[in-house]
């Protein structure tokens, strides 16, 4: 998940102001290329970018072998899955991967990739899919595609998709979208909803708004947030779920952790790119309230429980590996400090485990939930607070992590999740999810290459991994 980085901290480029910053621009030539991304030294991690690139390739080629035009791919069965519709496939491979196969330089790749979405992807399915999965996932890979290739057409698609997808917000009567909508007819369904679903899509409807000139998506993307923000408790917390039609909160435990994660991110990625005050103020607001009310140390390691969110009483001690994001946005929002802490605690479980579980006990850092299903969120940190940083312990975690990867999760047909990280041996699933070919290859590639096309000094990534900014 993630990112918005510019190395130097507070010596940030201010990106536009958000009225300029959403006016429609055109297809621009490619920027040249700068000394940023020009050979100098040595780079001891020179031989692991091309490692990288093998690890993708091998994975990507079994894909195209077995699974082409699937939503994924399972790896040791050798056959495709669907994820959105059962029976029925949206491309999800192919367009997550579409930036990551332009940054490495695949080019017929992407060629082929970008053909599939201009000719196969068939969008008037009559059927529902999860809005805020569609929106992270297809909408942003096909903006991102699109920045990559200059093609109109995959703007073109990632427009139709989110108008199929608006019905969703604007039918609601909070502005918090329903969680389903059908894609040819429009009907909404699932009037409970998570907070990351509800908010995580202001950068790709922002995005989608700049481009086209085109408010809409981007003002019903805040209002989104609003309906969230509005909410809060009089200590500043927000729970993990409401009802979108009443605005009733239905799940009132506040928490860091899924289901409400990426509803933080969005918030300051909205600032950072449009510059809007009121997502700056819910921001700061609510992590004010978070390092209040939720913070702790323990064995002089910082975690951020769960809490009743009128109250503040605790009410759970755990940790997601999806939460090991927070490091990096720490970071990218002015906490540096906070952030090497943070990401020193999950330092802390891959010491205990040879992968991270998906859930953990931070009290002892026991396994609740031993599944690794290929997250690439401490990965994800280790980029941003490596460009924020520049401190090379970011590198060699990233390098430490990509060889257990390697080692546990490498198959004849790429790499696979696993059930269970505390067996010996470790029980392999049977699935690359498409998200490891938006993040997990392409940050270890940033993170080990000189990314050619890659802007290292300015740039912004989705929390799906999707290159929005910085593309060369």
């Amino acid at each position: 998940m993630r990112k918005l980085a510019r190395p130097g901290g507070l010596s940030r480029r201010r990106l536009l102001g958000a009225a300029a910053a959403l006016a429609p621009v055109t297809a621009a030539s490619p920027l040249p290329l700068s000394g940023t991304a020009a050979a100098a030294a040595p780079d001891p991690y020179a031989g692991l970018a091309q490692e990288a690139v093998t690890a993708f390739r091998s994975a990507w080629d079994a894909y195209r072998r077995l699974a082409w035009g699937r939503d994924e791919l399972r790896p040791i069965s050798g056959t495709g899955s669907d994820f959105f519709i059962p029976g029925s496939t949206l491309g999800l491979t192919i367009i997550e991967a579409l930036d990551t196969l332009y940054l490495m330089e695949l080019d017929d790749d992407l060629a082929a990739g970008a053909e599939w979405v201009k000719n196969d992807l068939v969008l008037d399915q009559n059927a529902p899919v999860q809005v805020f999965e569609t929106i992270i996932r297809l909408v942003g890979g096909l903006l991102s595609g699109h920045l990559a290739t200059r093609d109109p057409v995959l703007l073109d698609r990632a427009r139709e998709l989110a108008d199929r997808l608006l019905p969703a917000f604007t039918r609601s009567p909070t502005g918090a979208p329903y969680r389903y909508v059908n894609l040819s007819t429009g009907a909404v369904s699932g009037k409970e909803n998570n907070l990351a679903e509800i908010g995580t899509c202001i950068t790709e409807f922002g995005e989608l708004s700049r481009l086209t000139g085109d408010r809409r998506y981007y003002d019903a993307a805040k209002k989104a947030l609003r309906a969230v923000y509005d909410r809060r408790s009089r200590i500043d917390l927000v729970g993990t779920a409401l009802n979108v039609e009443t605005g009733a909160w239905t799940g009132t435990t506040a928490t860091l952790d899924p289901p409400v994660d990426s509803f933080f991110e969005y918030l300051w990625d909205g600032w950072e790119l449009y510059r809007d005050p009121d997502l700056r103020t819910w921001y700061t607001t609510l992590t004010a309230a978070v390092f209040r009310h939720l913070a702790e140390r323990r064995d002089g390691r910082l975690w951020f429980r769960q809490a009743d969110m009128t109250t503040g009483r605790t009410t759970g001690r755990f940790q997601s590996e999806l939460t090991a994001f927070y490091a990096g946005l720490l970071a990218q929002s002015g906490r540096i400090a906070d952030g090497e802490a943070y990401h020193d605690s999950w330092a802390a479980v891959l010491a205990a485990h040879r992968l991270p579980p998906e859930m953990i006990d931070y009290t002892t850092l026991r396994a609740v939930d031993p599944s690794y299903p290929l997250r690439p969120e401490y990965v994800d940190s280790c980029l941003f607070l490596w460009l924020i940083t520049k401190k090379d312990r970011y590198r060699a975690r990233a390098r430490d992590m990509f060889l257990r990867q390697k080692k546990y999760c490498k198959v004849r047909n790429g790499y696979t999740a696993i059930s269970d990280v505390t067996t010996r041996p470790m029980k392999q699933s049977d699935l690359t999810p498409a998200y490891w070919f938006s993040e997990n290859a392409k940050y270890y590639y940033l993170l080990f290459a000189k990314a050619r096309r890659f802007d290292y000094a300015s740039n912004y990534l989705t929390t799906e991994g999707n290159v929005l900014r910085g593309l060369r």
